[in-house]
């Protein structure tokens, strides 16, 4: 054989060694995507944001229904205005330090503040945390004042502040703040989270609110538990709050249909349908109906264990919906079963891998759609 014969023969052993590599490669077991790395990134999010989502949910929430309470109970019946207000800005302190825990380090969290971009949720969102913590903090100091818990020279300080328009606008940065989480995980390219978009947002502001009633009803029931009217005002609100969340979760998760898989199976499953459907949403709802007609005594335990369930329903959906991403992050057939219906048409033929993917032929993978916030 001639030398050019022998080197041919050797490129074509080694063509069809390679393919014979791909084959293997797309008979493996699992998900593999694109030669063994998923179609998208996805969130390195654990506990710690999983904390912040619950917390500034409650916090938002609080500042909502101090603010509305303000303006609709009477003045010598506002226990629920002094609880929301104290509420708000307890939970609201930890928040910063979550995230820069997050970040790794605190010069992250001050990048995200050198410009404003208006069309992404994580810039919007951290601005209006800022402001949101001004409203928190002077409507605390505003409270605290009324009190009788501030020395005399805070206390004059404290009665310049407007507190009509202190509570006007905390009481937008608070809807803004309790669901704008759900509109960032929208903003990814995670499966799960972004083909039904605009479900996430009305259900993390629901649940933000649901979550601060319960958690007011609890600092009433054991600090100032002779005011039963203010507890009753609570119940009614959560009476209308869960069945309003209830049915958007259950929404949500039916029309994501098969891309809802990491919702329904494992740990994850029993989180969702568990923790925070059943024991998060129908029970306390029905703990609530129950409640006016039992003794005095036992109302206040049975407020307390309602809201107790509500408080762990909703860390629960946060946890499934945050670990559901990560795994439908890895899970190809969900991104290409998202992206096929919007896939183009050739006459005919069946969309190549790249339209499916909805990214460029010739675009590496490295570049492709992150589910991390610094691609926002």
């Amino acid at each position: 054989m001639s030398e050019r014969g022998q080197r041919s023969a050797e490129a074509g052993y080694h063509r069809a060694d390679d393919g014979g590599e791909r084959e293997r490669r797309r008979s493996a077991p699992g998900p593999t995507g694109y030669y063994g790395v998923p179609p998208v990134h996805k969130a390195h999010w654990k506990w710690l944001i999983i904390a912040y989502f619950f917390l500034g949910g409650i916090s938002g929430g609080s500042y909502v229904i101090a603010a509305i309470a303000r303006q609709v109970v009477p003045p010598n019946e506002r226990t629920i205005v002094r609880a929301g207000r104290y509420l708000s800005l307890a939970t609201l302190i930890p928040c910063p330090l979550l995230l820069i825990l997050d970040l790794g380090r605190p010069s992250r969290f001050l990048h995200m503040l050198r410009v404003v971009k208006l069309r992404s949720p994580m810039s919007i969102g951290t601005w209006g945390i800022i402001a949101f913590s001004g409203c928190s903090s002077a409507s605390a100091l505003i409270q605290a004042d009324a009190d009788g818990l501030l020395p005399r020279g805070l206390s004059r300080i404290t009665a310049m502040l407007p507190n009509r328009f202190v509570d006007a606008v905390g009481a937008a940065l608070g809807l803004l703040v309790g669901g704008y989480t759900g509109v960032l995980l929208a903003a990814t390219a995670v499966p799960i989270w972004t083909k039904r978009a605009r479900w996430l947002g009305p259900l993390f502001l629901t649940s933000a609110l649901s979550t601060a009633a319960a958690g007011i009803d609890i600092v009433v029931s054991v600090f100032d538990h002779r005011h039963h009217a203010e507890t009753a005002r609570l119940r009614r609100l959560e009476l209308v709050l869960l069945p309003v969340e209830l049915a958007l979760l259950s929404g949500w998760s039916t029309r994501l249909g098969s891309t809802a898989r990491p919702l329904r199976e494992g740990s994850t499953g029993s989180a969702f349908r568990g923790a925070s459907a059943g024991a998060g949403l129908v029970l306390p709802f029905l703990l609530h109906l129950a409640t006016p007609r039992l003794p005095g005594r036992v109302q206040r335990w049975m407020t307390l264990a309602a809201s107790s369930l509500v408080l762990t329903g909703a860390f629960a959906l946060r946890y499934a919906v945050v670990v559901a991403g990560q795994r439908s992050a890895d899970d190809p057939d969900a991104t290409f079963d998202m992206t096929r219906a919007n896939a183009p048409i050739n006459s005919g033929r069946s969309p190549s891998p790249s339209h499916v993917s909805g990214i460029a032929a010739d675009t590496p993978t490295a570049a492709l759609p992150i589910a991390t916030p610094t691609s926002m």
